[in-house]
């Protein structure tokens, strides 16, 4: 017999259908150990019965579409006219279970469905994730600059991370292909830089390609004009011991080819009337032609009077505000000593 002839004459070829086909989502069987329900009974019978269990149970059960309550995991029997018959159980995935089954006189049919659900793995793409950029808001010419990425992507494999960065003058210093750079900021005061950080899988999915920005302004550097700074000072005294400290300057501008000397020379409230001016050219003297100073590299200023004669030294560097007289006595204060009119009377021998 062939397997249509079969299913049509076999009383199970309703459930045998269901069986082959709910075999992936459902198994169904025959749960009956007999086919004939009432052989044993004296009165005709006039009905079929089916039993019906399902593992769960719980399912709403209708048949030929009016409702029957709920299947059980223990066996229902429920009697019907011999004839055509539809069975309908709603499964809790919300999908239906629909099959037609032949009642006969006198038959039992058994059905039993057990419900396994289908397992689906869903992968889902770590993509778009967020990317932020930080960085401080502004800094000092000359400093540097840390960018950091925070990256919160949930994929397997590795990021790559592509930087750029505005102007062009900024350099990056380091972390170039990770996710934190350093960049320099030297020569760039007044301006704003810009990193631009692309994160992307490789996969070529758009959505795993992200971008984000971070900025930071650069201050200009002040730089402090440059100024001059006191080397020596010291009231007159004997010319030997002002030659010492007049040695350490020439020695000084020696080590330091740019620098500029300046010597200011008080004189006294009571010295003698001139006695700045020879203070000067004394001291001129000595440095450019004894020890060979540039002439050009010292500049010696009258700076009026003090209480005694008084030097100061100052060294300059290039670009440098030249040092003040700080006078203490005021001109019409000074009572200068007068220069001798009469010459002295040479020394006789012996005296």
């Amino acid at each position: 017999m062939n397997q249509k002839n079969f299913m049509r004459a076999h009383p199970y070829s309703g459930i045998i259908k269901v069986a082959i086909t709910l075999a992936i989502a459902l198994s169904f069987g025959l749960a009956c150990t007999s086919t004939t329900a009432y052989a044993k009974k004296k009165r005709k019978v006039k009905y079929g019965q089916i039993e019906i269990t399902t593992n769960p149970g719980g399912f709403p059960l209708r048949i030929d579409g009016k409702p029957e309550g709920n299947t059980s995991t223990d066996v229902r029997v429920i009697e019907l006219e011999p004839g055509h018959h539809n069975i309908e159980i709603t499964l809790p995935n919300g999908g239906r279970w629909v099959r037609d089954f032949e009642i006969e006189r006198g038959r039992k049919l058994c059905v039993n469905v057990n419900y396994h659900p289908k397992k689906y793995t869903v992968t889902k793409s770590p993509c778009p994730y967020p990317v932020n950029l930080s960085a401080p808001a502004t800094v000092n010419d000359g400093d540097l600059i840390t960018f950091t990425s925070d990256v919160a992507y949930g994929g397997s494999g590795a990021l790559n991370y592509t930087w750029t960065i505005t102007p062009s003058q900024a350099r990056i210093v380091s972390g170039a292909g990770t996710p934190t750079i350093t960049v320099d900021s030297t020569g760039l005061g007044g301006q704003r830089i810009t990193a631009t950080l692309v994160a992307d899988d490789g996969s070529g999915d758009p959505l795993c390609r992200q971008r984000a920005q971070a900025s930071t302004n650069v201050t200009l550097k002040i730089v402090p004009p440059p100024e001059c700074k006191q080397f020596d000072q010291f009231p007159v005294i004997s010319f030997d011991d002002e030659k010492a400290r007049l040695d350490n300057l020439a020695i000084e501008l020696q080590n330091s080819p740019d620098a500029q000397a300046y010597i200011i020379v008080y004189a006294g409230r009571t010295s003698r009337a001139g006695q700045a001016d020879m203070l000067i050219r004394r001291t001129t003297d000595y440095l450019v032609t004894q020890r060979g100073i540039d002439s050009r590299r010292i500049t010696i200023l009258n700076g009026g009077y003090r209480d005694s004669d008084f030097i100061e030294i100052w060294i300059c560097p290039p670009g440098a505000k030249p040092p003040q007289p700080t006078p203490t006595v005021q001109p019409g204060e000074a009572q200068p000593k007068q220069e001798r009119t009469r010459p002295r009377r040479p020394r006789r021998r012996g005296e």
